[in-house]
């Protein structure tokens, strides 16, 4: 399963500083994956996560292999060559304009992360191919006016031609189910017929009862700051949508390239996409 249970809860930042000595789920996220942009602190903390939850690092791979298909897909076969990136995390390998771009050169996507760290490392290692264009925007997925009206969004993408939407391990830091299914609906009000939302979020649904429970009450003590929803939450997000086959899944089923693929109780992450008619 995916539970990410930060040792104390996020502290106020507003001046936007790096604090080192406190563990950031990006960072955190970033060291599961293998890469190198995280601290003492962070490690610290996903190996104290990683012996509780030994599942962990799993999850985080499902769900970036996840990421790898849909663009794949979006980019291949759908055709799209624009893409807005919300919740970009720390670069690591195949990111989204890296796998767009190996398939569309021309392809232009705009990242937006509100953790300065990630904006730092974005900016300096993720750069486009010279044919397409990246553009990386400091933004918070709980203003998505703020994030539409950007002037290096619209000055990035043609806001009239489709669009491709990635809301990938982002959403479930929303934990009220109206707000979440409000920020959808209005960043997908802004995207013409043909464009494509991608999402992902955890779920309580494929664990034991006995595991549902300890995350409950992760949740209730402020341990965990990732909040599941079940299918049907998860359905709302993606409602009047065309979603692609094969649907609503766990991350580890859509679209697999791999023959032999994790439980889905050591995942625990819907994804979907789904198309703008």
């Amino acid at each position: 399963m995916v539970v990410v249970v930060p040792e104390e809860p996020a502290s106020e930042n507003p001046d936007n500083q790096i604090d080192t000595s406190v563990a950031h789920p990006a960072r955190r996220y970033n060291y599961w994956l293998g890469g190198k942009d995280h601290f003492a602190a962070d490690r610290e903390s996903g190996d104290r996560i990683a012996a509780a939850w030994p599942s962990v690092r799993t999850a985080a791979r499902e769900n970036r292999g996840f990421l790898k298909r849909a663009v794949t897909y979006l980019a291949g076969t759908a055709g799209l060559d624009q893409f807005l990136d919300i919740g970009t995390g720390l670069p690591t390998a195949d990111n989204t304009h890296e796998v767009a771009q190996a398939l569309v050169p021309r392809t232009r996507v705009v990242y937006v992360d509100n953790d300065p760290m990630v904006m730092m490392h974005a900016r300096a290692l993720m750069t486009s191919a010279p044919e397409g264009a990246t553009t990386y925007i400091e933004g918070d997925l709980r203003e998505p006016e703020k994030i539409l009206a950007h002037p290096d969004l619209t000055g990035t993408l043609d806001l009239s031609r489709p669009i491709a939407l990635m809301l990938v391990a982002v959403l479930h830091f929303i934990p009220a189910q109206q707000d979440a299914v409000r920020i959808v609906r209005r960043l997908v009000s802004a995207l013409p017929p043909g464009s494509h939302l991608t999402v992902t979020n955890a779920t309580k649904d494929v664990l034991s009862r006995e595991t549902a429970a300890v995350y409950d009450a992760m949740l209730n003590s402020g341990r965990t700051d990732v909040w599941p929803r079940s299918r049907d939450e998860f359905a709302a997000l993606v409602a009047g949508l065309e979603l692609v086959e094969p649907g609503i899944v766990p991350v580890s089923e859509w679209r697999p390239t791999a023959t032999t693929r994790p439980d889905p109780a050591d995942v625990a992450v819907y994804g979907a996409v789904a198309r703008v008619p």
